[in-house]
């Protein structure tokens, strides 16, 4: 290792991980421009080969080809955004332009192209199997669309608008970072009023490790932000936290996103137009499961008219509070989360301190583990191997008969190095075609860090946000496919959120909660009557969750569907979409465009968060097929679940995948039932 570039050597550690240890920053770029070099060699070989294309010389040498780009790729985008330095972030700055060009030089490869037209041409009179047939159509999709079939000089101007792209998201990545981490609302013990034993203590903890013992430091993490939100009776605090939090991206200066979105916009509708398409929504959704902005839109104003409505009589309640308070002031985003847990406790006699001391991280992570035992037959073993950082967990995950499936990792806290939110990766996927190879997956998240010594608390809707990441995870373990283009979780976006949302359902089977809602301090299961309390909640506050995210995703579609971006003003045309929608003044757009990276730190959700909501149609109606068997836990529907959503890959078109589980395509009832929204008549 000391001869040679670790990430390039062979490694020889258990499961294939990477020598952690051994590799810092400055080897990347090396790592990176030797691995470039040696795949741009292989797609020169493959796309002058004097043979006649076949599968074989050409698809499947694609398939195997880039292994170790792929490699150093996965390692360094893990660190970069769960564990980044300045050192690795300039390295990003570098390296995202790079991969662009090289990414273009593959897709706008014409040689490589005709040989790919060609088997397309003949591909019913080639005996390819249904997985190759598979991975031969999204091969040719991928090229047209990435503009393999035009003319060169517009081959030219894409290429120039995705490395300009690539540079664009990083840059909007690192901002929203560089906001997070230079902001701390720093407090006294005596600025605490209302905050619960477990915000204190996890509050106390950060400004420990940021060097400020007695003190208490909330973060722009949303686990330090809601619960301050939700409990601090200080509204002076409260509004100026979230004014901050709002912010984050459009403050002025450097870290300021405005600039970026609108040169992003206007390059992604040049592109969209380049490749034949009236819009980048339009061009976005064509290989989506909605196919259509239409389909997608005519989802969400459905939900949203309903969502709106009961917005208005949730906020009709906690004006009402307020006034029965004694307040005379009008209801503020800021105040929305405090009155809202207020009612909660007076309407339901819960609150959110009463019910956190029952989700204790380790065992909302068990309780992730026996959900999938329980379904799939999997076992988790903790291994101790070395990760990239040390608050990182791994387990070995073995099926039904003790073969190896995949090893999981788990990172969990909040720390000043990790990009907020959460999300689903893999250092490896899995696949057949040069070996069993298993997949090494991620799940990383941003809880609030206890104190030393303490449990790691997680509200409700943190515990959710783990089971959701972990049904990303099994996606990625449980694939059973040959060929890496299919593996895992590489299907449409508005597909991939099926299994992570579906798995959010078993965290509510009262089974599951009477196992592993236990209390940290008593270990006592959480008592029946709290239970029940707590699951006749799950309708509570949906007109305001509802309304938070379905804005964002309408905004989503509305900025994309822009043809002409070149006068693009961000903040008034978000001011001026909200204002169309009629969007409540109580309530912020869940994440807002200066800071949306799912839309701008990349082209992943881009014209796409409708996915969420998309998939949440499949998700309340695939857990419905549990339902009416009387076991959520039923045997030949968990197979069925295996076999066609979570171990499939991208084996078949979303909407086949889902009628081969089925029977059947879902209707939105099942969704409306879940949110609550049934019964609500639009104004």
């Amino acid at each position: 290792m000391t001869d040679q570039n670790p990430l390039l050597a062979e490694w020889t550690a258990r499961f294939g991980l990477p020598p952690f240890g051994a590799i810092t920053p400055d080897r990347f770029r090396p790592a990176f421009d030797a691995a470039l070099a040696a795949h741009r060699a292989e797609i020169d070989r493959i796309a002058a080969d004097p043979a006649a294309p076949t599968f074989k010389n050409t698809i499947e040498a694609l398939e195997r080809g880039g292994r170790a780009l792929e490699r150093v790729a996965n390692v360094f985008f893990v660190l970069a955004g769960a564990d980044t330095s300045d050192a690795i972030e300039a390295v990003e700055r570098d390296v995202s332009p790079l991969l662009a060009r090289h990414g273009n030089a593959i897709y706008l490869n014409r040689a490589l192209y005709a040989r790919i037209a060609d088997l397309y041409a003949r591909r019913d009179s080639l005996g390819l199997t249904s997985e190759q047939a598979r991975v031969l159509d999204r091969y040719h999709i991928r090229f047209v669309r990435a503009g393999a079939a035009l003319e060169k000089n517009s081959q030219d101007r894409l290429a120039a608008i995705n490395e300009r792209l690539a540079s664009l998201g990083t840059a909007f990545g690192q901002n929203v970072l560089a906001d997070e981490k230079s902001y701390e609302l720093l407090l006294d013990e005596a600025d605490l009023d209302g905050l619960p034993d477990f915000a204190r203590a996890a509050a106390r903890a950060t400004a420990e490790e940021r060097g400020k013992p007695g003190k208490y430091a909330f973060t722009l993490t949303r686990s330090s932000v809601e619960p301050f939100l939700q409990f601090s009776t200080r509204r002076d605090l409260r509004e100026k936290i979230f004014q901050v939090w709002i912010r984050r991206g459009e403050n002025g200066g450097a870290t300021d996103n405005r600039a970026l979105i609108k040169e992003m916009v206007a390059l992604r509708a040049e592109r969209a137009k380049l490749l034949g398409f009236d819009t980048f929504a339009d061009y976005r959704l064509d290989d989506q499961m909605a196919k259509t902005p239409g389909a997608a839109r005519e989802l969400l104003e459905n939900v949203w008219t309903r969502a709106r409505a009961r917005a208005g009589v949730e906020r009709d309640a906690l004006q009402k509070l307020i006034a029965d308070e004694g307040g005379n002031f009008a209801l503020a985003p800021w105040d929305w989360r405090y009155y809202a847990e207020k009612r909660r406790k007076a309407e339901f006699d819960l609150d959110e301190a009463e019910i956190k001391p029952y989700f204790q991280l380790d065992k909302m992570v068990e309780a992730a583990f026996e959900t999938a035992r329980r379904l799939f037959g999997l076992t988790f073993t903790a291994v101790d191997v070395p990760l990239y950082h040390k608050d990182a967990r791994a387990w070995q995950v073995t099926d039904a008969d003790g073969k190896e499936v995949a090893l999981f990792i788990g990172d969990y806290y909040a720390r000043a190095s990790k990009y907020s939110g959460a999300w689903m990766t893999s250092l490896r996927d899995q696949e057949k075609l040069v070996g069993d190879i298993k997949p090494v997956i991620l799940n990383i998240c941003n809880f609030a860090k206890p104190a030393a010594g303490e449990p790691a608390l997680l509200s409700f809707d943190d515990a959710r946000t783990l089971f959701h990441e972990f049904g990303h995870a099994l996606h990625g373990m449980l694939s059973n496919v040959t060929y890496p283009l299919l593996s895992g979780t590489a299907v449409p976006s508005d597909f991939v959120e099926l299994p992570s949302q579906l798995y959010e359902h078993w965290l509510e089977v009262p089974e599951i909660l009477q196992a592993y809602a236990r209390h940290y301090r008593t270990g006592a299961a959480m008592p029946q009557a709290l239970l029940d309390r707590l699951l006749a909640t799950r309708t509570y506050n949906q007109g305001f969750a509802t309304v938070e995210y379905t804005s964002c995703a309408l905004v989503d579609l509305d900025i994309h569907a822009l043809a002409d971006a070149s006068t693009l003003d961000v903040t008034a045309f978000e001011k001026r979409e909200l204002d169309a929608l009629h969007m409540p003044a109580e309530i912020v757009m869940r994440h807002r465009l200066p800071h949306f990276q799912h839309l701008f730190a990349g082209d992943g959700y881009a014209s796409g968060y409708y996915s969420y909501m998309w998939s949440e149609v499949l998700d309340a109606d695939a857990f419905e097929a549990f339902q009416e068997t009387g076991n959520a836990f039923d045997p030949t529907t968990a197979k069925k679940l295996r076999d066609f959503i979570y171990g499939a890959g991208n084996l078949r078109d979303p909407a086949e995948a889902y009628k081969a589980f089925r029977g059947r395509l879902p209707t939105v009832d099942a969704l409306l039932k879940k949110r609550g929204l049934t019964d609500v008549l639009p104004a």
